[in-house]
């Protein structure tokens, strides 16, 4: 099986079963800013071209492999959850070019604020793949230290690492640093009310954040035009800052906007809000079935639109790509597969007591009791083994 070919995993729905795609909002959808199309066409942004245009074909042959190996990743955790290894996994199937187009934008100063589906954005900054699966195993709280690669742990609470962020990005900003802060949210958290506190404030403040929103279009079964009547991008003109849509499925298109968007930070310009219009091809989460409510037409529309293929595409129809090239990062997809698998299963179980460390600076009578209460447990097991 060619990596590639892990999009055409359809999920199956029961014989006979009927559904329609939901309805999209009234209106001409507004235009995305889109430098590779579908096909795999190069087209021309008079505004973003700038931002890639001394890209060179090694860097492009990066990107492509910085997708195909991120979902060869997710493929893998996929199926560790499906076989037990992992008590729940998001995966990021569809979303590649969102995430490493945006993540190859941020320099190495930047701090990054992820929610839990941003395997791709941890990749470009550094962090190992197998650290990404402790928190899902449930032998850890994390699984890096945030401060290694500026890219913070998952945020498992729906859009409150946009309020961690804009207050990150106002303490850099008076620090007279010329970083930036980017925070990673999708459209289901654009409807929580910490996402609109970090707007107001970081316009106020003029923090230099990007809000960079995956519109993957289904916050788990509920459809984005049930959560709004205007596209997402066009909220920031109510708090006073730039919002741009970007063909979140174009990984150039992402690396130009995102750079664009951080640059404006740097030079003391304020926040922007790129939405990367996207699609989600798998579940939510292995605990979700997404044949209960998404047509299969609708998926299969956006399975002509993926970023790898789109990429492969271009780079083979530029002789910037060979057979050989191909070849050697499916070899190296397989490795990476096998070495995360081996990882997590040799992961050591957590200390069980762990829990209760921390829970008070000085400690608590009532969680020493608890720890009791717990341990006593724990023995009643070993007690019933011995009795047999």
């Amino acid at each position: 099986m060619t990596v590639e070919s892990t999009a055409a995993r359809k999920p199956r729905r029961s014989a006979g079963s009927k559904r329609t795609a939901a309805k999209k909002p009234p209106g001409v959808q507004p235009d995305l800013v889109q430098l590779l199309t579908p096909e795999g066409k190069r087209v021309k942004n008079g505004e973003f071209d700038a931002y890639v245009a001394d890209i060179t074909p090694e860097e492009l042959r990066g990107l492509y492999r910085d997708m195909v190996l991120t979902r060869r990743f997710d493929a893998e955790a996929t199926a560790l959850q499906r076989q037990g290894e992992l008590g729940l996994w998001a995966s990021l199937l569809g979303q590649e070019a969102a995430q490493i187009g945006s993540g190859r934008a941020t320099r190495e100063d930047d701090y990054v604020f992820p929610t839990y589906r941003e395997h791709g954005v941890a990749w470009c900054r550094g962090v190992d793949p197998a650290n990404l699966l402790g928190m899902f195993r449930g032998v850890n709280n994390g699984g890096w230290d945030p401060n290694s690669n500026n890219f913070h742990l998952y945020t498992i609470v729906i859009g409150s690492q946009t309020l961690h962020a804009t207050g990150y990005a106002m303490g850099v900003a008076k620090d007279g640093a010329d970083s930036a802060v980017i925070a990673y949210f999708g459209d289901g958290a654009s409807s929580q009310g910490d996402v609109a506190e970090s707007f107001t404030f970081s316009a106020v403040y003029n923090a230099p954040v990007v809000f960079f929103c995956q519109n993957n279009q289904w916050a788990i079964s509920e459809p984005t035009e049930r959560q709004t009547r205007v596209p997402l991008y066009q909220r920031a003109q109510g708090y006073g800052f730039p919002g741009v849509r970007v063909d979140g499925n174009d990984v150039l298109a992402c690396l130009a906007v995102t750079k664009w968007a951080l640059e404006r930070a740097r030079r003391g310009e304020g926040p922007t809000l790129v939405e990367a219009y996207t699609y989600r091809m798998g579940a939510h989460t292995t605990s979700d079935d997404p044949t209960k409510y998404r047509a299969d037409e609708e998926r299969e529309a956006w399975e002509a639109k993926d970023p790898i293929l789109r990429l492969r595409t271009y780079l083979e129809a530029s002789n910037h790509a060979d057979e050989g090239f191909f070849a050697e990062l499916e070899t190296e997809s397989e490795a990476l597969g096998k070495r995360v698998r081996e990882v997590v299963r040799a992961m050591p179980d957590p200390d069980r007591f762990a829990i209760f460390e921390n829970v008070y600076a000085d400690g608590h009578a009532l969680v020493d009791e608890e720890r009791a209460q717990f341990a006593a447990y724990q023995a009643s097991f070993a007690d019933e083994g011995e009795g047999k």
